[in-house]
């Protein structure tokens, strides 16, 4: 969606709020603009036109706003933000749906991330965990490794809804536990958060991934792993792509069990 230009005139205003904050360490801050929107307008189309339109509501000058966005179709999962205190996705937040009574819309970057400035945030602590559980399959070499297991489309229609994750981060926002850790020497013992356990489901379902389950497993099953998980349920209740991760959660919790079992036995 297109902002409105001076040649596609909207018919509505809306009143936005954004948090804003200069640097990671600066103290954030709120700003207000009057912006007009016409039909179909998303909240990064809002964020378009404050670019091209830095003035606050007062009339203030002021920095574009920053924030990230890729795809803008809800699949690449880089503009989630807060939206009227929600975590979700601003590329599929239309205006005229969450439009508060007062006329207005609030933005706040996730809370759980350190913020890099304004509605952008770092989250490099998901994919450094998606790394520790080997979250791929494991294909590559410089020799041919032949034909590989065949898959039934029941197995890959299963699988499908777990790899649409984006790695959004909607679901560790809205997680209690999940904390926000700034110091990346921490990581390894801090809460990993249902969008990890999802993918290692996913690849221990994998006919050639499953050669590495007993590694995933390992990699959940120390301090901030799958048993660490309070059961909130709020992970899958802000999930855009609705993927169940209760469920996942569940089966990474007994594929541990097992795993820590045979362990014991030495197997």
């Amino acid at each position: 969606m297109v902002a409105p230009t001076s040649q596609t005139p909207a018919s509505k205003t809306v009143l936005v709020r954004v948090k804003r904050q200069d640097t990671p360490q600066s103290a954030p801050r709120w700003e207000e603009f009057r912006v007009p929107y016409g039909e179909g307008a998303n909240v990064i189309s809002v964020l378009q036109w404050i670019a091209a339109n830095p003035t606050t509501a007062s009339g203030t000058p002021t920095t574009p706003v920053a924030w990230e966005s890729g795809c803008l179709e809800e699949v690449c999962g880089s503009c989630t933000m807060v939206i009227n205190g929600r975590v979700r996705q601003s590329c599929s937040a239309l205006i005229a749906n969450i439009v508060q009574e007062d006329g207005s819309i609030s933005l706040e970057p996730m809370s759980k991330f350190p913020v890099v400035r304004d509605l952008a945030v770092d989250r490099q602590r998901m994919f450094d965990n998606l790394e520790r559980v080997k979250a791929w399959v494991p294909i590559d070499g410089t020799w041919s490794l032949g034909r590989g297991p065949l898959e039934s489309p029941a197995a890959a229609d299963a699988r499908y809804v777990m790899s649409t994750c984006m790695t959004c981060g909607c679901c560790l926002e809205a997680c209690p536990q999940f904390e926000r850790e700034d110091d990346p020497a921490k990581w390894d013992s801090a809460l990993q958060g249902a969008q990890v356990w999802n993918q290692v489901r996913l690849f221990n379902m994998q006919a050639t991934g499953a050669t590495l389950a007993d590694q995933r497993l390992d990699a959940v099953m120390g301090e901030g792993g799958i048993a660490d998980c309070g059961n909130a349920q709020n992970c899958v209740k802000v999930c855009p792509k609705e993927i169940p991760l209760t469920e996942s959660i569940a089966e990474i919790g007994r594929q541990a069990t097992i795993r820590g079992i045979k362990r014991y036995l030495g197997r």
